[in-house]
């Protein structure tokens, strides 16, 4: 009878094994990540040496300051709506009422299959129109912090907008989350007399929570860089702040530096706030998983 895999293996030498070995492997991945890191701190030191004008860079600071205000306040507003509104999609999404469950399938289906750019448009253009010229009730601003912010139906606008469609991509988070429970919590839930609701808020929804906290915070991080394309109605964030300084001084990689900087200022925490909730999220397995919820629920035995 044939040896086993690894008894055959065992008396072969390290050339006998073929070109692509585990030794091999891993060096050329090391060398790969060593050349590409040298070249990308390279372009960037080349960058900052040679076509950074510093004086320039420092007067402008204080515009990318303010820009990056307006950006957090729309990025916080638009998160919150975004994530509670997703929540909604999301139970709508697997739902059991047929009416309930193709309204946000639709809702789903057209937010994510359409750009946000057009969205935008829908929303900045569209709606105005509705209204004879010059009758439009949101044409004034309402300053809420002079020269920083004032909401006005641009800022409207980009909230109204990331909010839809982000709510969208939650949804089918929430969706995914609560479908990666394992279906017996929601029978048992029911047989111990509560009803589908407290079912859900208090078996089901804080467990797919956790299941969908990886997509959920990954999609926050989107919504920052989707700020981007609030320039195209004139909401003055970071970019149009840029394309400004661009147009005037015909210098791009100065702007462009402090570009990176404001967008890493926001995402980098946000990202390491995803994380740490992430490792504090309590995952079960096995047996644990299939009665975590009903356990925290009603104080079955002790939790591991």
């Amino acid at each position: 009878m044939a040896g086993t895999y690894a008894e055959e293996r065992s008396g072969e030498t390290a050339a006998d094994e073929g070109y692509l070995t585990d030794e091999r492997v891993k060096w050329a991945g090391m060398a790969v990540a060593l050349v590409f890191t040298a070249v990308i701190l390279g372009f960037i030191a080349l960058i900052l040496l040679e076509y950074v004008n510093y004086d320039l860079l420092f007067s402008v600071v204080p515009r990318f300051v303010v820009a990056f205000v307006r950006v957090v306040v729309v990025v916080v507003i638009s998160s919150v709506l975004a994530v509670t509104a997703g929540v909604f999609v999301g139970l709508g999404r697997v739902s059991r009422t047929s009416v309930t469950h193709a309204i946000a399938t639709a809702y789903v289906q057209f937010f994510r299959g359409t750009p946000l750019l057009f969205q935008l448009f829908i929303i900045y253009l569209g709606i105005p129109s509705l209204w004879p010229p010059g009758e439009f009730p949101i044409s004034e601003g309402y300053v809420v912090v002079p020269e920083v912010l004032v909401v006005d139906w641009t800022f409207i606008t980009a909230v109204i907008a990331l909010t839809l469609n982000h709510a969208a991509y939650v949804g089918e988070a929430v969706k995914g989350g609560i479908n990666a429970v394992a279906e017996g919590q929601m029978e048992a839930a029911r047989s111990l007399g509560m009803s589908y609701v407290d079912s859900m808020r208090e078996i089901i929804l804080p467990q797919a929570w956790r299941n969908a906290l990886a997509a959920i915070g990954n999609d926050q991080v989107i919504l920052v860089k989707d700020t981007s394309l609030l320039t195209v109605i004139a909401f003055p964030e970071i970019i149009t702040v840029f394309r400004e300084i661009n147009s005037n001084q015909f210098d791009a990689w100065t702007p462009i530096v402090l570009v990176a900087v404001t967008y890493l200022a926001i995402t980098l925490p946000l990202m390491r706030t995803v994380q740490y909730l992430e490792d504090r999220a309590e995952w079960g397995t096995g047996d644990d998983e299939e009665s975590g919820g009903l356990r925290e629920r009603f104080g079955w035995g002790e939790r591991r």
